[in-house]
């Protein structure tokens, strides 16, 4: 059978080692500009929530039924994925995700009514629910090959590409309609895919993950053993409760302090910039606090300032304490994420991904739409102390997972 993604450097130190270490870094640097437009993109529309809301004529639950459109449509996909990458490669699956990406975050825009965006949402949920979970299998594989835990710098630049898509969010809310806005960032999508996907098309699969059996076109599909099974599951739900957090924050954050705290529009925004921008901060150290203090101590500090960082943001009284509050929790939460879907990605590859993803971003789309029916019920800021619940028991989670499948050269 033909093989796909295939390198022809070996790995460093090895014959053609001389070769490897550029490969690796073309291969890093395109994986890199993917996850920070995943994050823009998805910035972007998460700031034009409020308008879109406004637009529609939507109720907190009706929103929240909306949203529900991005969790059906991610998590059908997610599973698929996982299949898709086995038989034509992660990285080709990654392009043709960020072009759908790009092409459908125009549509919530165009729609009239809460029905209309969640059928659209359907959608760009499926095509963002497939870019990650190519994304990640591609970074794990890289990551085996470099044995050093870099997985946190990738989620780095979705975070920054967060922070950007929020903060220019921000600063064309009151001049430019979300139509227009969303419009304009299909084309960036489109641009910034055209770019670099061959690049990432050129770059073959790491030596490593061919040795693990993972090499697109060679393996076979086989399921996981039910103890493999079992560990992928609890790192999922791990990733499940601190990306609810991360899919509150952005769906609801600005809502938060625009109609709780009465914050201006561009203020509103800048909430879930803050968010983005501490939670980069912290992923970008994500490699050192790795090497230095291990996976377990990294998820249980992680899971424990998040919960208190959220419990501020979720109720005071004043825009710069809850804005203070949203800046803490993404430090918390920064490399919760990361380290659960790569050990995930280390014990089963594609399949493993796509499980601990499917779990993960489940948390990030399933949460928006609890808190809209809890705020409806209670109150949005009573709702949002959900995220402080689910951050303490990840952080609970995270030490009972101290001995749970731990690849040895990350520890």
């Amino acid at each position: 059978m033909p093989q796909r993604n295939k390198m022809r450097t070996a790995l460093p130190g090895g014959s053609g080692g001389s070769t490897a270490l550029p490969s690796f870094t073309r291969l890093r640097t395109a994986l890199t500009v993917f996850f920070a437009l995943d994050g823009f993109l998805f910035a972007g529309w998460v700031v034009r929530i409020p308008a879109i809301k406004h637009r529609t004529g939507a109720t907190a639950s009706t929103l929240g039924l909306a949203l529900l459109g991005v969790s059906a449509g991610a998590v059908i996909t997610m599973m698929l994925t996982g299949a898709l990458c086995r038989r034509y490669g992660s990285h080709a699956v990654t392009v043709v995700c960020g072009v759908l990406l790009s092409l459908s975050i125009a549509l919530p825009a165009r729609t009239g009514s809460a029905l209309t965006l969640g059928l659209v949402l359907l959608v760009f949920g499926a095509a963002y629910g497939g870019m990650n979970v190519a994304m990640n299998s591609a970074a794990v594989d890289l990551v085996g090959a470099m044995r050093r835990p870099v997985m946190p710098s990738f989620h780095a630049a979705f975070s920054f590409g967060g922070m950007a898509g929020a903060g220019l969010g921000g600063l064309v809310a009151s001049r430019l309609s979300p139509g227009s806005h969303l419009l304009a960032l299909t084309g960036v999508g489109l641009l910034v895919t055209a770019v670099t996907g061959p690049a990432l098309l050129r770059g073959g699969t790491p030596p490593a993950a061919q040795e693990r059996g993972v090499d697109a076109g060679e393996r076979q599909p086989r399921g996981m053993s039910p103890h493999t099974r079992r560990v992928v599951a609890l790192f999922g739900v791990i990733a499940l409760c601190t990306a609810y957090g991360e899919g509150a924050l952005a769906e609801w954050g600005a809502l938060h302090l625009s109609q709780d705290l009465r914050a201006d529009p561009g203020l509103a925004a800048a909430g879930y910039s803050l968010f983005a921008l501490t939670m980069a901060i912290g992923r970008l150290s994500g490699t050192a606090l790795l090497e230095r203090f291990g996976q377990t101590r990294t998820l249980v500090a992680g899971g424990a300032t998040a919960a208190v960082g959220m419990l501020f943001g979720a109720l005071a009284p004043t825009v710069w304490l809850t804005l203070l509050g949203f800046a803490v929790a993404g430090l918390g939460l920064a490399n919760i994420f990361p380290v659960a879907v790569g050990r995930a990605g280390a014990l089963a590859g594609p399949d493993g991904v796509a499980a601990a993803s499917t779990l993960g971003y489940g948390g990030m789309l399933l949460g928006p739409p609890v808190i809209g029916f809890l705020a409806d019920w209670r109150s949005l800021p009573a709702a949002l102390t959900t995220v402080t619940l689910l951050a303490a028991t990840a952080a609970v989670l995270g030490f009972a997972a101290r001995n749970a499948g731990t690849p040895e050269r990350f520890e």
